[in-house]
């Protein structure tokens, strides 16, 4: 008699269904983000609706905010109100200098443990009134780039621990699920599911320390069905964002950052987070992917780019990408093919642009008005002649093994990232580290095995910069450009903070002396 459990055919070990390869080759869905901050301006021109069944493997609770040309001939999902009127948010403006922390780091593949704390990669050691207004964190291979996760469903068990993770770096140790719920949202709670009754006493706890004027935003963990976008309101009219007071602070003294969007694309991850009080002046925050990877576009290589305008019409966008690896011959080109395809092919659903804004909403990359590309870009160094890269290693000459860069080289040549500008690099190389150590992987322990040939799990690895970030725009400055420490993987994470001049005056300053535009 035939048993029904046949251990060959288990569902750990059966192939990805048909189906959602052709929805990860095709990338559909490219366009739907993760969101916390309901904010009204975010509900303009998008559709927000809480996850259901054919998301059971998604982000836990939040909301999947949906970018299409049909949602014009939607109905208005119910809103509650929350605090005064939408009309007094209206006249928020945005700072005049914007500042935005920048981050990028391949995990390997690894999932963050729980010990694994990101405050000293993400937190500024400056005054809280130069606190960014906000962050942009992307990472790459959060999950192993197996047949598995290229060809099957994504696995958000990853994203879910990084999120927490940089939540809790951001906003302190306090900054747990039920600390972004107001009093407006307890019959939401009381819904909910999942919700026990201490994080009832402790949203009703945060409350009471935050002001009716504060912006309120539904948790991603909140399961409710009915959807909601808090309006948000300043007790000054005409004020800046730069004006807010301390009362939108958290308990630690320092300002509380809410996740704008998160989107994963198989091992990619980018997430924006931005400044409670810079949300009334967000507006049409959109998603898009482009797969690189297996035949072209398939999800473990390529990029997740971000795009959001504010108000008074200045648009931003964030491409966090992982372009082909390799050092050998053609590999270089087959990254500069990544990046010309990227920029053909990334775009972000058409629409009207907000009321706020003076012109329609940006489509392509190249259309914003300010741009960071950021994340692994996986170019690495050049023969040279002379003295070996070990040797230079070895010595800490950086600057001459600078000199060898192939993305230098390439976009001197004017074949790649004509145009964009990067900060001075005066950090070591970023990869390749033996896992858990500061040593580089130049030399394996056994080169070859015992018959002479090459051995498959040691591999030798020239140090390279492989982690960068670029950017492009009028009025855009880079404050440091820097790397982290952490032994986590076999990448160190790669920072940079920008400021960048919103408005008017925002075009007519030469460019930095300490970046370089080729």
């Amino acid at each position: 008699m035939r048993t029904r459990n046949n251990p060959t055919m288990s569902k750990s070990s059966s192939w990805p269904k048909a189906k959602t390869v052709v929805k990860k080759w095709l990338n559909l869905k490219d366009s739907e983000f993760h969101s916390d901050c309901i904010d009204e301006s975010f509900g303009q021109r998008q559709t927000m609706r809480r996850k259901s069944c054919s998301d059971r493997d998604d982000l836990s609770g939040g909301w999947l905010v949906e970018s299409s040309p049909d949602d014009l001939r939607r109905p208005p999902l119910p809103r509650p109100r929350y605090g005064s009127s939408a009309a007094a948010s209206s006249t928020r403006r945005p700072p005049k200098e914007l500042r935005m922390f920048v981050g990028t780091w391949n995990v390997g593949g690894r999932a963050p443990r729980g010990g694994l704390d990101l405050s000293d990669w993400l937190t500024d050691d400056g005054t809280d009134s130069s606190s960014p207004h906000i962050y942009v964190l992307g990472f790459q291979e959060i999950v192993p780039l197996n047949a598995g996760n290229v060809l099957g469903a994504e696995d958000k068990a990853p994203v879910r621990k990084w999120l927490d993770l940089i939540r809790r770096a951001l906003n302190g140790p306090a900054s747990d699920a039920a600390s972004h719920r107001s009093p407006s949202d307890m019959h939401l709670l009381q819904k909910a599911s999942r919700v026990s009754f201490s994080d009832l006493l402790a949203a009703a706890e945060d409350d009471s320390r935050r002001p009716t004027t504060a912006s309120s935003e539904p948790d991603d963990d909140d399961d409710d069905d009915a959807g909601s976008e808090p309006s948000t309101s300043s007790s000054a009219p005409e004020s800046s964002s730069e004006e807010e007071p301390a009362a939108r602070r958290h308990r630690g003294g320092r300002y509380r950052y809410r996740l704008a969007a998160s989107k994963q694309m198989v091992g990619i991850l980018l997430c924006v987070w931005v400044r409670a009080d810079l949300l009334p002046c967000v507006a049409g925050v959109r998603a898009s992917c482009v797969g690189r990877g297996v035949m072209g576009y398939m999800g473990n290589k390529g990029s997740v780019s971000v795009s959001l305008t504010l108000r008074g019409g200045a648009s931003l966008c964030f491409v966090c990408t992982h372009l082909a690896s390799g050092d050998r011959d053609g590999d270089g080109t087959r990254r500069n093919g990544d990046v010309a395809e990227i920029l053909r092919r990334t775009r972000f659903a058409r629409r009207d642009s907000p009321s706020q804004c003076r012109a329609a909403a940006p489509v392509t990359i190249l259309e914003h008005d300010k741009v960071i590309w950021l994340g692994d870009l996986n170019y690495r160094l050049l023969e040279g002649e002379g003295r070996g890269a070990r040797e230079l290693v070895e010595r800490h000459e950086w600057a001459a093994l600078l000199e060898r860069d192939q993305l230098r080289a390439e976009q001197k040549a004017g074949r790649v990232f004509a145009g964009w500008e990067e900060g001075r690099i005066v950090f070591p190389p970023t990869y390749k580290y033996v896992a858990g150590s500061h040593a580089y992987a130049m030399m394996s322990i056994a080169d070859s095995s015992a018959d002479g040939s090459r051995s498959r799990d040691r591999k030798k690895r020239t140090p390279a910069w492989c982690d960068r970030i670029l950017w492009r725009g009028e009025g855009i400055e880079q404050q440091w450009y820097a790397r982290g420490e952490s032994r986590f993987s076999d990448h160190r994470p790669v920072s940079a903070l920008f400021s960048a001049r919103l408005g008017g005056d925002g075009g007519d300053k030469p460019a930095p002396a300490h970046s370089s535009r080729f």
